[in-house]
């Protein structure tokens, strides 16, 4: 059989951006030529470049693309198809070029989560009116195919919720310290120091970086705008070797867990730490793997695993993308119209689930009863309760309740420092079902 014919004009590709991503997706365009052009249909090619520094050495041949300083400059170009945004940033030249791209009439592929998060409405809006798309699969959880899996291989669900570890250096973080018994200080200097953190650290272990993420995935699977600003962010930071412990013996462990569902109070976005069944497919990911867990009313639950970051599987990513302008699919940006897209109503961890409630409390008579009357005045009851050994007199005390809702979590907890018999701070936990 022979090979269908190529269309006669080839898709040409600005990059903008020549970092890690960017270098990703010119070693793929250039080692698969042929292998893209029989899978489109056409050939594929960068014919533009965009970075600030054309002198750093780059381990890759450039010498073949016109070179723009300027991303604006490259967007407008007229030798340019798909405009591939790879810089990163939610304001300024990553923001300002991508809309010089639509207004010029190009389509767009970004991996840009944080810009998508903050403005993809208004950029959906403009591309649609436009004629143009954007696609984003980079965006989330690096080489896991999951917004192709929600915009056409779901397409027929209604989804239930999305659930997922989307932040790699998390992982990564909270694995070593559940499998080498070290505090979470030591293993924080150890992944900064291998360049697993971003320059601002928060944006990992703040939940900031995964949040973006969980906003976008939500907005496909529930039909509404993107709200980032809605997503209750937690991050790792407060987590113990001791919580790691106390978890595994209980039979969880802790993960920095994306959880978006829709209820009838409203769409529910959280990005927290949650204790996991440590035999559950989330439960047993290691280092800086990603895992998204959707679920629909059709199909019931699927697991997507893969690496959530890194050159290979974003501009694998990337170029999923552009094969599909290639191949002329053309779909909205989230799934459906923009202009349909409605604004949800948010909601505050309505849905009731057990937590996991770690405190310090004085070795005194009463003092756990304390503890226990405020629970039960906010209508929280306990499943289970251990102390652990002393120190001096102080004690280590863990309950489990039964499923609350986070508001009357907190309204007992508020209540703990009243009692005269706390030490600290006390430390809840959601615990998920998977």
């Amino acid at each position: 059989m022979s090979a269908a014919p190529l269309s006669a004009k080839p898709l040409r590709i600005g990059l903008a951006g020549l970092g890690t991503v960017g270098i990703g997706v010119v070693k793929i365009v250039q080692q698969h030529a042929d292998q893209i052009a029989l899978r489109t249909g056409r050939a594929v090619q960068i014919t533009a470049v965009s970075a600030r520094d054309k002198s750093k050495n780059r381990d890759a041949d450039l010498s073949a693309y016109a070179w723009e300083v300027d991303p604006i400059a490259l967007a407008k170009r007229d030798d340019i198809d798909v405009f591939v945004e790879v810089m990163g940033g939610h304001e300024g030249a990553a923001k300002l070029a991508t809309e010089a791209a639509i207004a010029a009439g190009k389509d767009v592929v970004s991996a840009n989560k944080a810009l998508l998060a903050h403005h993809g409405q208004a950029l959906a809006l403009a591309a649609e009116a436009a004629g143009r798309v954007i696609r984003f699969e980079a965006a989330v959880a690096g080489g896991i195919p999951v917004i192709k899996a929600l915009t056409e291989g779901l397409a027929g669900n209604q989804i239930k919720r999305v659930m997922g570890v989307m932040n790699g250096s998390c992982n990564y973080i909270l694995t070593r310290m559940q499998n080498e018994g070290l505090s979470y200080a030591e293993v924080f200097d150890a992944a900064q120091q291998l360049g697993y953190l971003e320059a601002d650290p928060n944006l990992d272990v703040g939940g900031i970086d995964a949040g973006h993420k969980l906003s976008l995935l939500a907005a496909i699977a529930f039909g509404t705008q993107v709200s980032f600003d809605a997503v209750e962010l937690e991050g790792i930071g407060a987590i113990s070797i001791d919580d790691i412990n106390l978890a595994a013996d209980m039979g969880y462990r802790i993960k920095l867990l994306g959880v978006a569902q829709m209820t009838g109070r409203g769409l529910e976005q959280r990005m927290t730490p949650c204790l996991v069944p440590a035999d559950s497919p989330l439960g047993q990911l290691q280092g800086g793997t990603n895992m998204v867990v959707l679920e629909g009313d059709s199909v019931g639950q699927i697991v997507l695993r893969g690496p959530g970051a890194g050159m290979g599987p974003t501009a694998s990513a990337v170029m999923s993308d552009v094969l599909d302008i290639a191949r002329g699919l053309r779909l909205p940006t989230f799934g459906q119209p923009a202009s349909t897209l409605a604004l949800p109503q948010a909601a505050r961890s309505s849905t009731p689930a057990g937590y996991y409630l770690r405190m310090t409390l004085l070795d005194k008579p009463g003092a756990l009863a304390k503890i226990a009357t405020c629970l039960g005045e906010a209508g929280v009851s306990i499943d289970q309760m251990r102390q652990y050994d002393h120190e001096g007199d102080k004690a280590t005390v863990l309950i489990v309740t039964h499923k609350a809702t986070r508001a009357d979590i907190d309204h007992a907890t508020g209540r703990f420092a009243a009692t005269g018999v706390m030490v600290g701070d006390p430390v809840a936990l959601r615990i998920e079902e998977v």
